[in-house]
């Protein structure tokens, strides 16, 4: 009997709104090094310079960065979306992410089946600041037109499935809901190993109280709010944001103005965010539009007490002592005032962020959605087993 021949490499092409290293970008490449080399990768963004996720991939996995591929946002022209159907042949799978990619949805859409295309998979996590109070219908009809062909749509929270089922049509067949998941054993970090210059540009000093923050500095997270918010906390207190964007002027400026500037700090990206998170005593958020946080997820495994509007699912990921604490959207006075509530109440922090870790390890550890997004990528491949070579072991 001769021996079976290899099966080949799945080749999977990902095309991003962004690929900087925010919430869904750092989830996709998760799931790139959780498969390990049993799969190829190539991976284009709308935004050619925001390219910061790349950094946080495992060395020697099969990703490539396709060169002259055509740009995924523009002037909509049929021309256009027949050329971007013709730089998706050849793929095994197509993963599209958010509404800068939903040009890509639509080329498949409409050239999909004369161009011998692959499957495709939309992912959708939330709204830019232009959606944020609101749906804008061009773009609701514009996505069901989209989706059309689409082998299914991901999204992480409630909120975006029942905006799904709803407002963009889609049949429930089509519609996977998979929360985001992290390594948590990896985020529980005694806070007392944890080095306090582990953050470039700033040093935690003794007596020193932390609130702190991931997100990208961008209008959408609101971040001057919080700068606002956290004026009113103690002097001993410490505003920490974590990230890199467009809104950093606005930030300083605010922090400025409130003559609190010498208490906020913007040390810019972290590549491993657990080591920073160690550092925090609280976590906010202020953001005008979320769904299901990875930030959020990270601060409750850490074991942390979250302070923020009621955006997306977080009232819901939260474990319910938290959830009690959850302010209304739009009301900075309250977020405020919970701010100071939790920096005076030591016990109160403690007993939250005990209760938030043990349901962060319960309900949103990464092995669990590895499995659910291989499950998924896996069946669009046509495979009876998704060649995922790193799944990591179900917490204990």
């Amino acid at each position: 009997m001769s021996a079976q021949a290899p099966r080949r490499r799945p080749h999977i092409l990902h095309l991003h709104s962004t690929f900087a290293a925010g919430g869904k970008e750092r989830r996709a490449v998760a799931l790139i090094n959780r498969f390990g080399q049993g799969v190829s990768h190539s991976i284009v963004s709308a935004l050619p310079d925001a390219m910061g996720a790349r950094d946080l991939i495992e060395p020697g996995l099969s990703v490539h960065f396709p060169f002259g591929f055509p740009p995924l946002a523009g002037r909509f022209g049929v021309r256009r979306l027949q050329t971007l159907a013709r730089a998706m042949r050849g793929f095994d799978l197509i993963l599209t992410y958010n509404w800068g990619a939903m040009d890509a949805v639509m080329a498949h859409a409409l050239f999909g089946p004369m161009q011998g295309l692959a499957p495709l998979i939309h992912h959708e996590d939330g709204f830019n600041a232009d959606e944020a109070d609101g749906l804008k219908w061009q773009r609701n009809w514009y996505r069901r037109m989209a989706l059309a062909r689409a082998r299914a749509l991901v999204v992480p929270s409630q909120r975006l499935e029942t905006i799904a089922l709803g407002a963009w049509a889609q049949p429930p067949g089509r519609v996977h809901r998979i929360a985001n998941g992290i390594p948590t054993a990896h985020y529980a970090v005694d806070p007392g190993k944890v080095r306090r210059d582990a953050l470039p540009r700033v040093i935690k000093r003794p007596g020193e109280k932390w609130l702190g923050t991931l997100a990208g500095l961008r209008a959408v997270k609101n971040l001057p709010r919080l700068v606002r918010a956290f004026a009113a906390m103690g002097p001993e207190w410490n505003l920490v944001i974590l990230g890199e964007g467009p809104e950093r002027a606005a930030i300083v400026d605010q922090a400025l103005r409130l003559d609190c500037a010498d208490r906020v700090h913007l040390p810019g990206h972290v590549a491993d965010p657990a080591a920073a998170i160690g550092l925090f005593d609280l976590f906010a958020l202020s953001s005008d539009s979320e769904q299901a946080p990875l930030s959020v997820i990270e601060a409750m495994a850490a074991g942390l007490a979250v302070a923020s509007p009621a955006v997306g699912d977080v009232a819901q990921m939260v474990a319910p002592e938290n959830a009690a604490l959850i302010t209304p959207i739009g009301d900075e006075a309250a977020l405020a005032a919970t701010l100071v509530r939790l920096a005076g109440d030591q016990a109160l922090r403690v007993r939250i962020g005990a209760a938030n870790r043990e349901r962060a390890r319960a309900e949103f550890d990464e092995a669990v959605m590895v499995e659910r997004y291989a499950a998924l990528y896996g069946a669009a491949l046509g495979l009876d087993e998704f060649p995922c070579l790193n799944l990591p072991d179900h917490p204990v």
